[in-house]
């Protein structure tokens, strides 16, 4: 029974105290995720994402003349890089 009579207390103020605020802070952060992206972010990240194709068709053109005027530009290019690291 000592347990118990030592364990009421503590248990007591958890209830009152730390309880009701973990609780509350829960359902904030779960109101704040489940609101998402507002529209404007929506169109932002649109908006990215057309540049990155956008910039990945470009690059894949740059990379389809370098290989027709010339071929062995990869090769340099790897060794470029790996002298300057």
């Amino acid at each position: 029974m000592e347990f118990w009579q030592f364990m009421f207390v503590p248990t007591i103020l958890f209830m009152v105290v730390v309880a009701p605020i973990w609780i509350s802070m829960h359902y904030r952060s779960v109101n704040r995720s489940a609101k998402g992206l507002s529209s404007e972010d929506r169109e932002t990240v649109e908006h990215m994402l057309v540049t990155v194709d956008k910039l990945t068709d470009r690059i894949e053109t740059l990379e389809k003349l370098l290989d027709a005027d010339h071929g062995g530009w990869r090769k340099g290019a790897q060794e470029e890089s790996r002298e300057g690291k």
